[in-house]
């Protein structure tokens, strides 16, 4: 994922909600949402490559989700990022004790940021910073930076998804997708400072990232209702951000 917003003790009937895009690059081979054959309960795209997930969740209530930390010279770890996802989601350690045992083996890995939750608490470690932190009731936002920071995508993620929750939308799930196709590029005064260049802030301002090699490949919807039951509503793009197709899982 490069653009994640949750929702926790929000949305009506639903104790936490998921809704992100994933940016990667289009070459890259992955699979469509869809239960795992490895792990039984859990539901989630896979990432071919390395075997890994960006976001995906269990019957039982738990989630993570993972996205890169923007760098400009980025270290590369040893493992990737996407087991992560697995390890939690499959896993029946705490959110607290796993970040926790995670903060003294960032090293292995890329720089990222990790939500993982169940149904009693979320947590969310920036691993630059080896920062870990429980995340509060309310609406939380993160891309490539820190937790809630300020960027252009994540202010109109939340501005959107509160007009939505103001008008009793928040249940329509083709109106959450809708809010992560927005194309807007960000004036230069607003793009955030990460030490890339500006034509490359310029060009992954946008919530949805439309190109040619690099872009926007999915886009996710996931929660848990007051029942207990756990949903998750993927659609999926290729280069130049044609749709390929979505899925539904309940």
């Amino acid at each position: 994922m490069c653009l994640l917003l949750i929702a926790l003790d929000v949305v009506p009937q639903k104790p936490w909600l998921l809704l992100g895009n994933r940016d990667e690059f289009h070459p890259r081979p992955s699979a469509a949402a869809a239960p795992w054959d490895d792990a039984p309960g859990v539901l989630g795209g896979r990432d071919l490559e390395a075997g890994g997930s960006w976001l995906a969740i269990h019957r039982n209530g738990r989630f993570a989700a993972v996205t890169n930390v923007r760098l400009a010279d980025p270290k590369h770890g040893p493992r990737s990022r996407g087991a992560l996802i697995r390890e939690f989601v499959a896993g029946s350690e705490t959110p607290a004790a796993y970040v926790a045992a995670l903060r003294d083996v960032v090293d292995e890995f890329a720089p990222f940021n990790l939500v993982v939750g169940d149904l009693q608490e979320t947590w969310c470690l920036e691993s630059p910073r080896r920062l870990a932190q429980r995340l509060s009731a309310g609406v939380h936002l993160i891309s490539n930076g820190p937790l809630d920071a300020p960027w252009p995508k994540m202010r109109r993620l939340r501005r959107g998804f509160e007009e939505l929750l103001s008008r009793g939308a928040a249940g329509d799930s083709n109106a959450m997708l809708s809010l992560l196709a927005d194309e807007s590029i960000a004036a230069d005064a607003d793009l955030p400072h990460t030490g890339i260049a500006l034509e490359r802030e310029r060009f992954l301002s946008p919530i949805f990232v439309r190109a040619e090699v690099y872009g926007t490949r999915a886009s996710t919807l996931a929660w848990r209702d007051a029942s207990g039951a756990v949903g998750l509503h993927e659609r999926r793009f290729g280069p130049n951000g044609q749709f390929l197709g979505e899925t539904t899982l309940a």
